[in-house]
């Protein structure tokens, strides 16, 4: 799946950078991605006290950075960043409290059926099915469309959860997204009008407009330094599987089996999405050992207790607008990551950055994300049947993203988790409209799309 980005990246994948770079960028990645809103989302599910849900955190950091290292370096091979999916938050609270709670055998459930979903993703990469999956339901035409939706299913979670729904005055939060957001562009913009110090506004541009961000927050006394200064400097991971132990209930585990089928799509999404922002075509190898690398990132974090981490699309979009996606980056993001799992000051300073902060950049981030989906699609000859195969995802995608909250409460269990997850329901939408819609050779049908 190539594409017409690869003169827009200033360092490639096996590029190497400064190792000072290298962090300062990696730094910037695990600013971009906000990973601890997950848990601590479901640590409210589960009504979690202060110690169980810095546990939590502490446990969700350290899977993602070793996640991350595993498959930047050893299995993808791609720069690739793992981070805590939301789909599984709902069951994995359903499970804790149908199993006995945090004081029963709730978290030991919810980590066997973890440890069991986990190992069938291994199988899948280990036997080579799911490469043959792949090659045969998910074309270029495919892949972009999952790509497109990516980007757009997380648009309105960029604006609704991170600035107009999210805590404080709402005119508070506009303020400080929009100046956050235009920090990033005019670093961008900089970057573009002056060649000198292009290199440093663009790769540095995310975490400047964070900066800038993090100051104005501090100044309208938004900024909720207290939680900060009461924070522990260090500390270990307390809440593992040696704390809840471990218990296996088939209904969990069957219950979890369909949730890592709906993370896998999603993360295929991921992969083709940073495939097309790095121009680069991934190979079968590479998504039978991506497999493997997903379900050794998930069984590890089962192992310290928290729920699955995935790859993280967010990224994708990080490195559209810098320039760098440099394997090296992406190495310094997963060793941040496994020191926030020690670290519990800087855990809970990045935890402290107002929403509305993370919303001014992710809001780019995403639009970045679905147009270099919409770049595959543009690439291709298209037919008549194509428009369709395109046009019904992204319909699906907004629908499920504005459908009220209620009706997916009111629906059956397993299609709650197909109707919290858009990218799933796209994907899946996507891949039986190309097998099903007949194929037409007729060359006068041929259109351009995008």
């Amino acid at each position: 799946m190539e594409n017409k980005n690869k003169s827009s990246l200033l360092v490639g994948p096996d590029d190497k950078i400064g190792m000072g770079e290298a962090g300062f960028l990696g730094l910037q990645h695990v600013l971009a991605m906000d990973i601890y809103v997950p848990p601590i989302i479901l640590a409210g599910m589960m009504a979690m006290g202060l110690g169980d849900q810095m546990g939590l955190l502490q446990s969700t950091f350290l899977a993602a950075g070793i996640g991350t290292i595993l498959q930047t370096f050893v299995f993808m091979k791609m720069p690739v960043s793992q981070g805590p999916s939301f789909v599984p938050l709902g069951a994995a609270a359903g499970v804790v409290l149908a199993s006995g709670g945090l004081k029963g055998n709730g978290m030991g459930t919810l980590i066997g059926a973890l440890l069991v979903g986990s190992i069938i993703l291994v199988i899948l990469g280990a036997t080579g099915i799911f490469q043959k999956v792949i090659n045969r339901l998910v074309p270029a035409l495919v892949g972009g469309t999952i790509i497109t939706c990516v980007g757009l299913s997380l648009i309105p979670t960029a604006l609704n959860s991170n600035i107009f729904n999210a805590p404080g005055k709402i005119d508070n939060n506009i303020i400080l997204a929009s100046i956050t957001a235009l920090t990033l562009l005019v670093s961008v913009g900089i970057s573009l009008k002056f060649p000198k110090v292009r290199r440093f506004f663009r790769t540095s541009s995310i975490i400047l407009a964070l900066g800038v961000g993090t100051i104005v927050s501090t100044m309208m006394g938004i900024f909720d330094w207290k939680t900060v200064n009461e924070a522990a400097w260090f500390g270990f991971p307390q809440r593992t599987i040696f704390h809840w132990g471990i218990n296996f209930s088939p209904s969990a585990i069957i219950t979890f089996i369909i949730i890592y089928a709906v993370i896998t799509t999603e993360t295929t999404g991921t992969w083709f999405a940073m495939g097309a922002v790095t121009n680069h075509k991934i190979t079968d190898k590479q998504w039978n050992h991506g497999i493997i690398g997903e379900g050794l990132s998930c069984m590890i974090a089962a192992l310290l207790g928290t729920t699955p981490v995935t790859g993280y699309s967010t990224n994708a979009g990080v490195i559209s607008i810098t320039g760098v996606a440099s394997k090296r980056v992406f190495l310094f993001a997963g060793i941040w990551f496994s020191v926030l799992g020690f670290f519990s000051k800087l855990s809970a300073f990045l935890a402290a950055i107002p929403a509305p902060v993370i919303g001014g950049v992710f809001a780019i981030i995403t639009v970045t994300i679905m147009l270099n989906g919409l770049n595959v699609i543009r690439g291709l000859e298209t037919t008549d049947r194509d428009l369709y195969i395109i046009g019904i995802p992204i319909i699906l995608t907004l629908a499920l993203v504005l459908l009220p909250a209620n009706v997916t409460k009111n629906a059956p269990q397993i299609l709650q988790y197909l109707l919290g997850s858009p990218i799933a329901v796209a994907a899946i939408a996507a891949i039986i409209l190309n097998l099903v819609m007949p194929q037409t050779k007729v060359a006068n049908s041929k259109v351009k799309t995008v």
